[in-house]
């Protein structure tokens, strides 16, 4: 175990988020003046608005990138400068609740520990019922996941300096825009023999507002794609978060579910597979939705239950390409998400 006070150093990336500043510094920079932070930096990946100019008003340190390159690339310029024996990588889009840096150098005590990530709270900042299930979605895995990950969160999360800058960062070249680098780095901090530990109570505030279309873009191709390609290539299917098996168990339920709905014109009598299948979907994702009905209530949870089995199949079919793009079609380069 450790001895020494950790010093900590907190990391915002930011691309034009003048408008969410006023609620995203205000608590870092409290912590940074009651002295829980020992630096705050933020990193201005080249914004057309105010970005820089307020930020630095409101009293944090800014650092340019000599180019936009998104979030990747911005932490490990950060990386470069930083002070800190821990970086404290949070989102621009997030809130971080008081007290994350006494969760940090708790976990950071354990000299085994690399790395750690916390999750979303359960009062997402969205107005919008697909936004709130999207945030609350990201909490539900990773307040139920294993406390021993094989996977990093780069939203709110923390890599000790030395380790992060020893493997190189994130992959900005692979990762060239926001995907799945914090997962990939992850895989190299296990590979390296360094523990990733989720910490249930270092919990931030996420403000971002989801559409529909932009959630299923997101979702196949800067998270289901790169991510099937990375575990077929390198690491294999983990068990953790939302690859385990009870998961996989789950889109199968979900193909079901669809494949019941397409056959109704063949066969009116089979008007109850639908039913049936859905109620199976809730009966195996019922911690899931009861989670769901305790945050947003009934019909909130009902409607969240029907898109997610939506989900399921699109991510699951990603997967399915991934693995006949590897195995028939030779193609087992593809990792660079453009």
């Amino acid at each position: 175990m450790t001895g020494k006070r950790l010093k900590i150093t907190a990391v915002m990336p930011a691309y034009n988020a003048a408008h969410l500043l006023d609620r995203v510094l205000p608590p870092l920079l409290e912590m940074l003046d009651a002295g829980e932070l020992d630096e705050l930096l933020l990193v201005d990946d080249q914004s057309t608005d105010a970005t820089a100019a307020k930020a630095r008003d409101m009293g944090a340190r800014v650092i340019t990138t000599a180019q936009n390159g998104g979030p990747g690339v911005a932490r490990n310029l950060a990386a470069e400068t930083a002070s800190g024996d821990i970086l404290w990588f949070v989102d621009s889009d997030v809130i971080a609740h008081p007290g994350g840096p006494a969760v940090i150098r708790a976990a950071f005590a354990d000299d085994s520990i690399a790395a750690c990530f916390g999750s979303y709270d359960d009062d997402p900042g969205a107005p919008s019922w697909f936004s709130n299930y999207k945030n609350l979605l990201h909490r539900y895995h990773h307040q139920t996941a294993k406390r021993d990950a094989t996977t990093f969160w780069s939203g709110c999360g923390a890599v000790r300096a030395e380790i992060f800058r020893a493997l190189g960062g994130f992959d900005t070249d692979i990762y060239r825009v926001p995907s799945i680098e914090d997962v990939e780095l992850g895989y190299r901090i296990k590979r390296a023999d360094g523990r990733i530990l989720v910490c249930p109570d270092l919990l931030g505030k996420h403000l971002k507002v989801w559409s529909v279309k932009q959630a299923i873009f997101t979702d196949i191709f800067r998270r289901a794609l790169p991510w099937s390609r990375l575990m077929i290539s390198r690491e294999g299917l983990t068990d953790d978060l939302n690859t385990g098996k009870l998961e996989r168990l789950r889109a199968l339920v979900a193909g079901l579910f669809w494949l019941s709905i397409l056959a109704l014109p063949l066969s009116a009598v089979a008007w109850w597979a639908p039913l049936a299948t859905f109620a199976l979907a809730l009966a195996i994702n019922w911690r899931f939705f009861t989670f769901l009905r305790r945050n947003g209530g009934l019909g909130f949870a009902l409607a969240s239950m029907l898109y997610h089995q939506l989900y399921y199949v699109y991510s699951a079919a990603a997967y399915v390409w991934c693995l006949v793009e590897y195995h028939l079609l030779g193609r087992k380069d593809r990792l660079h998400v453009p």
